[in-house]
């Protein structure tokens, strides 16, 4: 399996309040559209949304992709599904204690026949960022995209990494 890195970059810190509001009002949105979608009702956010889908920012912001994060003994992977993004319209960066991860989906379609002409375009982007903890080794954060999935490797430092010590417990004099 080939992979393909991806570079990491390192950047001012962030604003954590104005993440955490859209993280969740991103899951919130997730689970209304699939509360809706089971009556066979059209996407909640589309029905009650008052911007008109053409005025400022016409960019759509795609639904939050499929992400698992894992922890075993060397330290931590956070695994996204990206499918149809391409490794150079991902970003992955690193603020302080802070793992952002943005993309941007580009698809465009063009068909021309003798009797018609069509032609569309979208875009959407998302935005996730985790809290890492603080055995992280940061210095030594990789990511890979193979297959439409990327992988955040996030090794654990070597004295978190210690096998922890038993202590004996003696009765008191």
């Amino acid at each position: 399996m080939a992979t393909t890195p991806v570079e990491v970059k390192k950047t001012a810190p962030a604003p954590a309040v104005m993440d955490a509001w859209r993280s969740f009002r991103t899951d919130m949105d997730r689970l209304m559209d699939g509360f809706a979608s089971g009556f066979g009702l059209p996407s909640l956010r589309r029905m009650f949304d008052m911007a008109a889908p053409w005025g400022t920012g016409a960019m759509l912001n795609m639904p939050s992709p499929a992400m698992d994060v894992t922890e075993d003994a060397d330290g931590y992977k956070v695994t996204a599904e990206l499918p149809g993004i391409d490794e150079k319209e991902i970003e992955v960066a690193l603020t302080d204690d802070t793992l952002t991860i943005k993309g941007e989906k580009k698809v465009e379609t063009e068909e021309k026949d003798k009797d018609y002409y069509l032609s569309e375009r979208s875009y959407g982007t998302f935005r996730r960022s985790f809290a890492l903890p603080e055995n992280v080794d940061c210095n030594k954060v990789t990511a890979a995209f193979a297959k439409g999935v990327l992988t955040v490797t996030l090794p654990k430092m070597a004295v978190a990494k210690a096998a922890p010590k038993k202590v004996e417990v003696k009765a008191a004099a």
